[in-house]
């Protein structure tokens, strides 16, 4: 039985489900619940590949798919790192600037679907992703070194800044293309 709808669309409400179970984990003083938090996280972030070639390889896309699964994807990520941020685990520079990105993303996304238009992800967003879920997964482990951490997320948040940009400057060609 498909409760949403479609398989993919299932998996994304799958994936949205596990976020709050991720925060309890994040909450609990505890170097296990931190480190079953990273398993948490990282199978949530599988999800999203599966849905994805669902989704694809067997032809499954639906307009709530179109808007559940991203909105998936920016819970699993803005979730862990702002509660770490408050936490005082996750650098603020960093969450700023995946928030904003995050939204200005989201807000021409919006702009371009009401446009009757498509934006899919472009390689470089596919790498930002694998590269923020690395990053993410770093500081949810308890006992790596900031170094590495700092480094991986130094790497994530250029990629997340070229993949912001890459999306505003493809803009112009998406929307031309519709009229």
């Amino acid at each position: 039985m498909k409760p949403f709808g479609s398989w993919p669309n299932t998996i994304s409400v799958f994936r949205i489900a596990l976020v709050p179970v991720l925060l309890a984990l994040l909450l609990t003083d505890s170097r296990t619940a931190h480190y079953v938090a990273a398993a948490v996280f990282v199978v949530a972030a599988a999800t999203d590949v599966l849905d994805g070639y669902l989704a694809r390889r067997h032809k499954m896309t639906t307009v709530t798919g179109q808007w559940l699964d991203p909105l998936s994807d920016k819970l699993l990520v803005l979730a862990p790192i702002l509660l770490l941020t408050v936490q005082g685990e996750f650098p603020i520079w960093g969450t700023i600037i995946i928030v904003v990105r995050e939204v200005a993303v989201s807000g021409l996304r919006l702009y371009v679907g009401n446009r009757r238009a498509s934006m899919p992800a472009s390689d470089i967003a596919k790498a930002k992703t694998v590269s923020q879920t690395l990053a993410i997964t770093l500081y949810l482990l308890p006992g790596v070194p900031t170094g590495i951490r700092i480094g991986v997320l130094i790497l994530a948040v250029a990629l997340t800044v070229y993949s912001g940009i890459d999306y505003f400057l493809r803009v112009r060609s998406v929307i031309g293309a519709t009229k």
